[in-house]
């Protein structure tokens, strides 16, 4: 019998897509979700879909994955967002990776820390094929005891102790459902991002700001193709050059008193 795989989901306010989300994951031997006090219906939608439900109030990325996967004991994580879906094909790959290293005992499976799955994400009106965002490896199926956890601004990543392989299918990935939404994120990103580069001692101001923002531009929509993702990839340059100018220009933010402090 191949190792068990616990397929893990921190959520908040996750209604939208996390039915489709816990579905997809239907072929794990347990689901855990790690939920920050939702105050949708995530928390019900997910006991619905039977999976495991702990609540914890979040403190980051970090923290949070750290606690999950305190309470998990199976050799195998297969890690999920809410707003993901796992592909058949990728499930299979999964799975046969996972076997794979029973079969191989001691041989290359057995010693994989992990393996990395190529995620398609989509946005406006296309799944996006260029503009940095495809194919996009991510680090989902791991052994915890070969994993660390790596956190920069807004954003986490899965860091391996030990050689990986690669998966074939996607995940699928839905991050919004409108431009406010993105927005959204881009403003909280971009707080989160200054406040990192002040910490760190990085300098902002209006010229840095502009350079970024421009370089941004021009990374994606020239260097990674984003001209060939048609509006949807122009789109993205735009807000994504927008991201970098607020980050930078946020770096030395001012005194934002009333007018009448001001002598």
């Amino acid at each position: 019998m191949p190792p068990a795989i616990t397929g893990l989901v921190l959520t908040y306010n996750g209604e939208r897509l996390l039915d489709r989300c816990l579905a997809s994951l239907s072929f794990c031997d347990r689901v855990l979700v790690v939920d920050s006090f939702s105050t949708d219906r995530t928390v019900d939608m997910a006991r619905a879909a039977g999976a495991e439900v702990v609540q914890r109030t979040w403190e980051g990325p970090g923290p949070q994955f750290r606690h999950a996967l305190s309470l998990i004991d199976t050799e195998w994580v297969f890690s999920l967002d809410q707003d993901e879906i796992c592909t058949e094909e990728l499930r299979e790959s999964v799975l046969a990776a996972v076997r794979a290293q029973v079969r191989g005992g001691e041989g290359s499976h057995a010693a994989k820390a992990g393996h990395w799955v190529p995620r398609r994400s989509w946005y406006y009106d296309r799944f996006m094929e260029h503009s940095g965002w495809y194919p996009d490896y991510l680090l989902r199926l791991f052994r915890p005891a070969h994993m660390d956890v790596h956190v920069s601004g807004a954003h986490y990543s899965f860091h391996p102790r030990g050689e990986t392989g690669r998966l074939r299918g996607d995940i699928l990935h839905y991050p919004y459902d409108s431009f406010r939404q993105h927005l959204d994120k881009i403003n909280s990103y971009a707080q989160q991002g200054a406040d990192d580069l002040r910490a760190k001692g990085r300098q902002g101001g209006v010229a840095v700001a502009t350079a970024h923002g421009l370089a941004r531009f021009l990374k994606l929509y020239v260097v990674k193709l984003g001209f060939l993702d048609g509006r949807a990839g122009f789109i993205n340059a735009a807000h994504g050059a927008f991201y970098a100018f607020l980050k930078y220009i946020r770096v030395r933010e001012g005194n934002w008193g009333a007018p009448f402090d001001h002598h």
